[in-house]
């Protein structure tokens, strides 16, 4: 049954009553007796609502004092909001100011008369002390322990089916709480699954097995976008065909409860199991349901067991024994063995138990939870959630009140950690308490929850939650509501606080939105007329929209707004009026392209604290004077200009700044030394932008770039650095030194055409990607090696870390290193290197050896200096794409090697030349032929000189399954013998786009399921 959560809520109302702006506007107007006698009130209730909290979860009637004692409260809070807007806009409303205030006091009274029918006696509520470490102990939690043995046994399980045509299904089956998905994130996560399969994808299912929900979902994540396709299952399919195609792919349905035969046998299994993918394809499905695995598996499911106790132990004791305060005393230990034991082996249950006692100091307090009588049943998931609720009732209400607020979300949402935290502020869920401020209090909790394990899959920008977390979180609340919740009138429309809603759930329930009055946080997708006839919602705190309909709404003027959040790429300028929402603490216009200013009075707003400007890249200017925004912690973009107060140094003295910052149209600036990015010690992304934004190129003549990029020295621990439109020929000192860069895990640099040298990045433990787009200078990627390297006591290797990295329109690039005599050297060089991109660097002759490299692709070299692949080196490739002006060549000490690229399935040639290097016996490398047995995928893209068919040398690829040639505009087919098939045996997909002369077409195999043409 759903908690009241009252004392939070009255909390903050008190704090409100006696705020100095509320003092001074009752003060004005006469009323500061009835403020005072609110405030009284409202502190003699708050001493009683510890002891009726306690007494409502058996008393029926005590609950329902509460609940009209919150809606009071609200009321309350809604007035005093009102005092402290008009006191920032010292306008005066005295009458209605008045009739609110008495209005809220005669509603508070008549609860607060009835106190002593339910014998509530003042209580104060148990205090938890703010002592967790944020980061250390948060990394801790995420290890997992017991599960190796079940890891190795899935793996095997997913690599012993690489020869299968069809794609294999395994069910991992196991109670709530057990680890099945965990188990399925340690699988997909290993290091030979990711090797093994080209394609992995997640995804949740949940209750929603419909098959085009299912496919379009399957489609966003292969694709990493929006499919904008209508609801109709043969376009989906032709969709899911094209961007999956057959590539051999790892697919995992987790949290599935369909037990409906139908759904996957007529609807789902043609479409995924038939119609896609390479052989060794697979699909993992996580259930509690056997009935699941009976319907779904082609492999004997993998039922997952229990940890040992041993494994339980080790859970329990890294969370529990992780505070200081708590000592693995004698006592303590042999209590806790009792308490794991309630656990019964199961993962959520000691996690979230050891989390709880890891705040409990006192020996007495264990002793409580080990006597009570959880987990003494043989229910499974009954001990489970009982464990869960206990932990639950442990937290402060506060956190309770955070915690309760996550059921507005879908089960299996990736929550935003930043976003949530600032959601729960507009709220007035956190209040401040001694140095700490709203935002440092909401990461304390953010952690704690997470430490408790009431939110999961933590990372640096958000978390999810548990589905049994999700069930708890929506017991205990009656504020929040899905959809489905509001139309089957599940809910009652008055006790709804907080809604999120999708574009088609407001299409059906945007009506019944109209005339409530209590909603104070509403998040959708929408961009329906209906936003601008919601004209009652007076409570909002916090409002979310996409679309330009929104800045017409009477919405965007509700004074009470903290949160507004807005996307649309068609709004180009936003109303002056949105300066008038004094209340508002966080701005998003994320994505908004079209977007060219910003309200030039924003710097009235004196409580915003982050703004967020990600892909706005037409916003041409800042609006004057935002150094007056002394809270702001997050601004994300910052566009300089000439005019008064629209300089850089407007940033000086936001030492608090953090997140990310892009600083754009460098261009105009003299100096940069007044911003003092050296103390901005909480920016964890800096771009550097000489332009208006990102991907502009700089043609403006300047002697003053080198000196404006020294004076802009960040501290050392950004983890995201990029530079563009940079015209200086060096680069500054700080950029020279080693520790500068020790966090570091992206470095990108773009249209820096005159720089000759990069930062000292190539001794960097923790780069993990570098992105170079035309730095049309640069020669050598790592210069001064010998000195550079020279406090080392071994050679140490060239850029150790990186995985991934891009270098595009690179014209003088040609050596990876070099000494200081400009002499390339022979270290070990990119050993974690994965995925490397080769485009328009005509110089660079040679490619690294990497023996982890899975993709590859290499164009627009030179016809005089032909790129020398290694493949005899790279043992690990899966993907090859070579482009225009590249010759494949094998160097002559891995001519020796015969063996095959086992791990090569996917080949992509732009080059007439490079296929009949690979192919064409006649050649002097007819080795490579042998290279390619293995391959599944081949494209052929516009070539200019085939005339034929390449039967000859297709012979060579018998696992071939999928062939696409593309805009070969001379291929006619002609002198291909009708009765010669294609010697492809295992051929299922031939797809011929923009051959314009094609006439005619070899006989094709018995394999081939699917031939398309087009144009």
């Amino acid at each position: 049954m759903a908690e009241v959560l009252l004392l939070p809520v009255v909390r903050g109302v008190v704090a409100k009553a006696g705020d100095v702006l509320v003092k001074r506007i009752t003060g004005m107007w006469g009323i500061d007796g009835d403020r005072e006698r609110l405030e009284r009130r409202l502190v003699y209730v708050q001493s009683l609502l510890a002891d009726a909290e306690a007494k409502s979860e058996t008393n029926l009637a005590v609950k329902a004092w509460m609940k009209a004692l919150k809606a009071a409260a609200y009321q309350a809070d809604d007035v005093l909001d009102d005092f402290q807007y008009e006191a920032l806009r010292r306008e005066t409303v005295q009458s209605m100011a008045s009739k609110g205030a008495k209005n809220v006091l005669e509603k508070i009274e008549e609860p607060v008369s009835e106190k002593k029918k339910y014998k509530l006696e003042p209580r104060a509520e148990v205090t938890q002390v703010l002592y967790r470490q944020t980061h250390s102990e948060l990394d801790k939690s995420s290890q997992i322990f017991g599960r190796d043995d079940d890891r190795e046994v899935v793996v095997k399980l997913l690599l012993d089916q690489k020869d299968q045509d069809s794609v294999q299904v395994l069910p991992i089956i196991g109670m709530g709480g057990l680890g099945k998905t965990t188990l399925a994130k340690m699988v997909y996560n290993d290091t030979r699954v990711q090797k093994h399969f080209e394609l992995k994808l997640w995804y949740c299912v949940s209750e929603n097995f419909e098959a085009n929900v299912v496919v379009r979902s399957v489609i966003e994540l292969a694709t990493n976008g929006r499919c904008d396709l209508p609801d109709n299952i043969e376009l989906l399919k032709g969709r899911l065909q094209e961007v999956i195609g057959r590539k051999r792919f790892l697919l995992i349905l987790d949290d599935v409860w369909n037990e409906d035969h139908r759904k996957w046998e007529e609807d789902l299994r043609s479409l995924l199991c038939s119609s896609i993918g390479a052989s060794g394809s697979m699909i993992v499905v996580t259930s509690r349901l056997q009935q699941v695995a009976s319907i779904m598996g082609t492999l004997p499911p993998y039922d997952l067991q229990i940890l040992s106790e041993d494994a339980s132990w080790n859970l329990f004791s890294m969370k529990a024994f992780s505070n200081q305060g708590v000592h693995e005393q004698t006592e303590l230990l042999s209590i806790g063995k009792r308490i794991v034991s309630k656990c019964k082996g199961l993962p959520l249950a000691l996690n979230t138990m050891g989390g709880l006692l890891s705040s409990k100091q006192q020996v007495q307090e264990w002793k409580d939870i080990a006597e009570c009588n959880i987990g003494d049943t043989s229910r499974g998931k009954d001990d489970v959630v009982a464990i869960l609720k206990l932990s639950y009732k442990h937290l402060s209400s506060e956190m309770k009140q955070c915690f309760a607020f996550c059921a507005m979300f879908p089960k299996d949402y990736g929550m935003e950690k930043d976003k949530l935290i600032q959601l729960w502020m507009a709220n007035g869920f956190i209040l401040e308490e001694g140095v700490m401020d709203l935002t440092d209090k909401g990461e304390y909790i953010f952690n704690e929850l997470a430490w408790r394990s009431f939110l999961q899959d933590v990372s640096v920008n958000g978390c999810k939650m548990h589905d049994l977390m999700h069930d708890l979180a929506t017991e205990v609340t009656d504020e929040c509501a899905s959809a489905q919740d509001l139309i089957q009138k599940k809910v009652s429309l008055m006790d709804v606080h907080h809604v999120q809603l999708s574009s088609a759930d407001f299409e059906e329930i945007g009506g019944l939105l109209k005339d409530t009055s209590f909603l104070r946080t509403l998040l959708t997708q929408s961009d329906h007329k209906d936003l601008s006839e919601l004209k009652n919602m007076r409570s909002l705190r916090a409002l979310r929209c996409e679309g330009s309909s929104i800045i017409h709404s009477q919405l965007i003027n509700t004074k009470h707004l903290r949160y507004l959040e807005i996307s649309s790429p068609s709004i180009v300028k936003l109303p002056d009026s949105l300066c008038m929402l004094y209340n508002l603490q966080s701005l998003r216009l994320n994505f908004c392209w079209g977007l060219e200013c910003l309200p030039e009075s924003m710097a009235t707003m004196k409580k915003l604290s982050h703004i967020y400007l990600l892909g706005t890249d037409h916003l041409k200017r800042m609006p004057p004077n935002l150094r007056l925004l002394h809270n702001l912690r997050t601004l994300t973009k910052f566009v300089a200009d000439a005019r008064d107060g629209c300089g850089i140094e407007e940033l000086k003295d936001m030492r608090q700044l953090g997140n990310k910052l892009q600083l754009c149209n460098l261009s105009r600036v003299k100096s940069g030394s007044e911003v003092n990015l050296h103390e901005k010690v909480n920016l964890s992304e800096l771009d550097l932008c000489w332009t208006p934004g990102f991907g502009y190129e700089n043609n403006e003549l300047s002697d003053n770039e080198e000196h404006v990029l020294e004076s802009l020295k960040p501290h050392d621990k950004l983890r995201m650095f990029r530079l563009s439109g940079y015209n200086g020929l060096t680069i500054p000192q700080w950029m020279s030194d080693q520790g500068r860069f020790q966090c570091i895990r992206e470095l990108e640099f773009y249209h820096c055409k005159k720089c000759k040298e990069l930062p000292i990045i190539w001794l960097s433990s923790s780069l993990e990607k570098l992105s170079l787009h035309f730095v049309a200078s640069l020669t050598t990627l790592c210069k001064n090696i010998e000195v550079e390297a020279a406090g080392y006591n071994l050679s140490p290797q060239i850029f150790p870390k990186l995985r991934i990295m891009e270098l595009l329109c690179l014209p003088d690039l040609e050596r990876w290193a070099e000494n200081s005599a400009a002499e390339p050297i022979s270290q070990v060089m990119f050993p974690q290197l994965q995925q490397l991109t080769i485009d328009g660097c005509p110089k660079l002759a040679n490619l690294p050896r990497s023996p982890v490299l899975t993709h590859l692709d290499v164009s627009r070299g030179s016809a005089s200096n032909p790129a020398v692949i290694p493949l005899g080196s790279l043992p690990s490739l899966v993907h090859l794409g070579v482009g225009a002006l590249v010759e494949l060549l094998i160097p002559a000490e891995d001519q020796q090697s015969q063996r095959p690229l086992e791990n090569l399935r996917s080949l992509e040639v732009t080059s007439d030349d490079s296929f009949s290097t690979i192919f064409n016996s006649s050649k002097l490398q007819p080795v490579l032929r042998d290279r390619v047995a293995f391959l599944e995928v081949l494209g052929i893209y516009f070539w200019n000189n085939i005339v034929s068919w390449p039967v000859e040398e297709l012979q060579c690829l018998p696992r071939l399954v999928y062939l696409e040639i593309k805009c070969c505009n001379k291929l006619e087919g002609k002198g291909s013998s009708l009765e010669e098939i294609l010697p492809l045996p295992r051929l299922k997909t031939l797809r011929i786009q923009g051959c314009v002369c094609l006439l005619e077409i070899p006989r094709l195999p018995a394999s081939l399921e699917k031939m398309e043409i087009y144009n």
